[in-house]
């Protein structure tokens, strides 16, 4: 932002008095008082232009102060300008503030800016401390660049300019879970315990997060019990994380024991955890104990939020109970402010999987009279619904709706429509449309060719299939074992099984490996073509590359 649009007029101060009006404030007041509180951006701009103007100027510590509530707001670039204004009027940074800015500059994604403030910290003569190279290292870790992060630190254990602390492996482990990299995560928990520093509650929930989330529950538990043994207590955090984890696999029994085990600890769920517990139920179809945990959490005076609701309203769309699913979408209604974007998604989706299009189209009205706007995804969701219900004309007048609205269609879309018009066999139109992403330069997969490969040899089309197939090494795009077996399959559906047969040891030869689906594929067309010693062999040629094929009655023996 510009700073010298507001007219910062004052005069720089002298470096020398600005120091010793500070010493004389600490020993004038060893507490000094706490800047204003601030509202907003404009407040706090008009306290700090009051503050600079001030003489004898205000200390260091009440800019920081300011700087400090601005950061909470995250307005991040006002800041680094009030900085700069700071230094411009004779205030040396300090080592708070120094941190300060860089975390600023790591928030805006800046990180070339932030390594050049710690250098020119060190120009300046001063050396600085952990809290600004944690401060470096988090911002790597947030912008997902954990080599960096790594590199500084592996610096910092090798000694020099400043020593790690528990901040610092916490930091490192939230990069590799974030990661996946669960094995180096442990390993640095380890290499924590050889140099005498001593993992915390939130290094080991961390971990035990990470575990869960990749369904490794057996691990995850083996390190709580560990952290147990070690005297460390758990808290909500820690058992949410175990409790999720065993929703994911299926072991809700493991799930409610954990519960009860919270309350021996007088450890009291709150509301995530509940709603954890419900949204693992109803992605198992157990909506009725999902709802018995809603209204144990209401007499816990715990207020479920629209995430529990949500789930809840999912689970009853999944099963088809749509009226059930439209009584929580109403009693959110009812509680004001509950339903967002994502709960009108869902209930469309419902419908619209349940061949409901209508009702689905009325939410997507309703969304406007509650003034809430539909996104990309809503967007898709519905269009896919008319596509699905052979509605096409629907489909693209709502197409046409979003690009009105301002909203850009993704890929998805795109293939939502290309899959549609195929499938009513409007094989013109969706070549049309595919020109006119590629006239746009759109970032294409293969998805979207598989799409029309699919629906020319659903149309007879195989000479045009085959020419298309051919031509998308031009396009820069590589076939994927899909495509293949699209191809393969409209080779058998016409007769065409040297060429299919052909096609199969293609995709061998570039590394494109067959699944069982093609081998069913290829056995099937040649066994209703009358090729039957030709499918023996291939079965036996499929057993011999160890390959699983869905059990199909083949009508030949075993």
């Amino acid at each position: 932002m510009g700073r010298t649009s507001r007219g910062f007029h004052s005069q720089p101060s002298d470096p020398a008095r600005s120091r010793e009006t500070h010493r004389w404030d600490l020993v004038r007041n060893p507490h000094p008082p706490s800047a204003p509180r601030v509202r907003d951006l404009e407040h706090a701009l008009n306290v700090f232009d009051e503050m600079l103007q001030r003489r004898p100027m205000p200390s260091i510590f009440r800019f920081i102060q300011i700087l400090g509530q601005l950061v909470k707001m995250k307005h991040y670039s006002a800041v680094i300008a009030m900085n700069k204004q700071m230094v411009e009027c004779g205030i040396r940074p300090d080592q708070c503030t120094l941190s300060i800015i860089m975390n600023c500059f790591c928030h805006l994604n800046q990180m070339g800016f932030s390594l050049s403030v710690l250098g020119h910290f060190f120009k300046l003569g001063r050396q600085s401390n952990v809290i600004s190279y944690n401060t470096l290292i988090n911002g790597f870790v947030l912008k997902n660049r954990i080599q960096e992060a790594a590199g500084i630190f592996s610096k910092m254990l090798q000694g020099g300019h400043c020593v790690p602390n528990v901040v610092t492996f916490s930091t490192i482990i939230k990069g590799l879970c974030r990661r996946g990299d669960n094995n180096a995560a442990i390993q640095l928990l380890r290499k924590m315990d050889e140099r005498g520093f001593k993992a915390n509650i939130v290094i080991y929930s961390t971990i035990i997060d990470s575990l869960c989330k990749d369904t490794l529950v057996v691990d995850a538990m083996n390190l709580f019990s560990e952290m147990i043994s070690r005297g460390i207590a758990p808290n909500v955090v820690t058992y949410t994380s175990l409790i999720q984890g065993a929703c994911n696999t299926g072991q809700f029994e493991e799930a409610t024991k954990l519960l009860y085990e919270m309350a021996s600890r007088n450890i009291y769920p709150n509301v995530v955890t509940y709603s954890v517990l419900v949204d693992g139920l109803c992605k198992e179809g157990k909506v009725v104990e999902a709802n018995s945990v809603v209204e144990i959490m209401i007499r816990k005076d715990i207020e479920p939020n629209a995430i529990t609701y949500n789930s809840l309203m999912d689970g009853y769309c999944l099963r088809g109970e749509m009226g059930e699913a439209r009584k929580v979408f109403d009693l959110m209604l009812g509680k004001g402010g509950m339903v967002n974007v994502f709960s009108c998604n869902i209930l469309i989706n419902g419908y619209s999987k349940h061949k409901k299009i209508d009702q689905a189209n009325e939410v997507f009205e309703e969304m406007f009279r509650l003034e809430i706007l539909p996104n990309t995804i809503v967007y898709n969701t519905l269009i896919d619904g008319f596509c699905k219900a052979g509605r096409m004309q629907e489909a693209e007048k709502l197409f046409s709706r979003m690009l009105s609205c301002g909203l850009l269609p993704n890929v998805q879309t795109y293939a939502i429509l290309l899959d549609g018009l195929c499938s009513s066999q409007q094989l013109s139109r969706a070549m049309e449309l595919l020109r006119e992403m590629e006239d746009n330069k759109m970032e294409l997969n293969i998805v979207i060719y598989n799409i029309i490969i699919k629906g020319m040899c659903k149309a007879g089309r195989l000479k045009s299939a085959t020419d298309f197939f051919s031509s998308l090494s031009s396009k820069g795009v590589v076939p994927d074992v899909w495509t293949y077996n699209v191809m393969i399959n409209g080779l058998c559906n016409g007769g065409l099984l040297v060429e299919a047969e052909k096609l199969l040891r293609e995709m061998e030869a570039k590394g494109c490996s067959p699944d069982g689906c093609t081998y069913n594929i290829i056995i099937r067309g040649f066994i209703n073509n009358n090729e039957i010693s030709r499918a023996v062999q291939l079965i036996e040629e499929m057993k011999g590359d160890g390959v699983l094929c869905r059990r199909i009655n083949y009508g030949i023996g075993n």
